[in-house]
């Protein structure tokens, strides 16, 4: 996890130390989630861009949150945001990582919705190809929320299921860099994070869910 060798030169000091981790089986969204989900539950669309297979943005970490509480009473089971951890090991492509540099490809503009491509907007989902687990816009489209704090530099020890507490509305990790800000490009790496305390027309989610349980 983080500054890894095909990253290259392009790394951030939040990026670093690169350490090891290991992760109990989880699963991850194909998708992120979208506005026709979301209404689906919430009853109203808070987006900027509107349309049914458009990810859902404009959401804080809390909305977030909120959303899955009332996922999880209306379904019995127990969805919630990946950890900062399992959200890396998916978009580098879990035990099937090819090592690319973004989530999918070495070029970006397979995967990635990004300023240089989007044409000012949110994309649906599922339309750029996807990573070597069948997963979808990692790269772009919409930061997504995960599920922890953010803390400038990571641990350089090895670690087994990590998580940083969160803390009421302090500043969270987001991840997968979105379709109106990529710092030239870097932070659609798999390694690429940022930061952020509110609701953004950049920022988005995708469920995550345990293993063991109903999915």
């Amino acid at each position: 996890m983080g500054c890894t060798e095909e990253q290259g030169d392009h790394c951030e000091s939040d990026e670093k130390p690169a350490h090891s981790v290991t992760l109990s089986d989880f699963y991850i969204g194909k998708y992120e989630v979208t506005q026709k989900l979301w209404m689906s539950v919430m009853g109203e669309n808070p987006s900027y861009k509107k349309g049914d297979d458009l990810p859902v943005e404009n959401i804080s970490w809390r909305d977030a949150q909120k959303f899955i509480a009332k996922l999880n009473s209306l379904t019995g089971k127990r969805y919630r945001l990946p950890t900062e951890a399992e959200w890396e090991y998916a978009a580098r492509g879990g035990a099937k990582s090819r090592g690319y540099m973004y989530a999918g490809s070495n070029n970006r503009d397979d995967v990635a919705w990004d300023p240089y491509n989007n044409r000012n907007k949110t994309n649906p989902v599922g339309i750029k190809a996807p990573n070597e687990l069948g997963i979808y816009d990692m790269s772009g489209n919409v930061w997504e929320w995960v599920s922890d704090m953010y803390e400038r530099q990571y641990s350089p020890d090895a670690q087994t299921n990590p998580v940083v507490p969160s803390e009421l509305d302090y500043e969270h990790v987001m991840r997968g860099c979105g379709w109106d800000y990529t710092r030239g490009g870097r932070a659609c790496r798999v390694s690429g994070r940022g930061r952020y305390y509110d609701r953004a027309g950049f920022l988005g989610f995708r469920l995550a869910h345990d293993a063991k349980g109903n999915e």
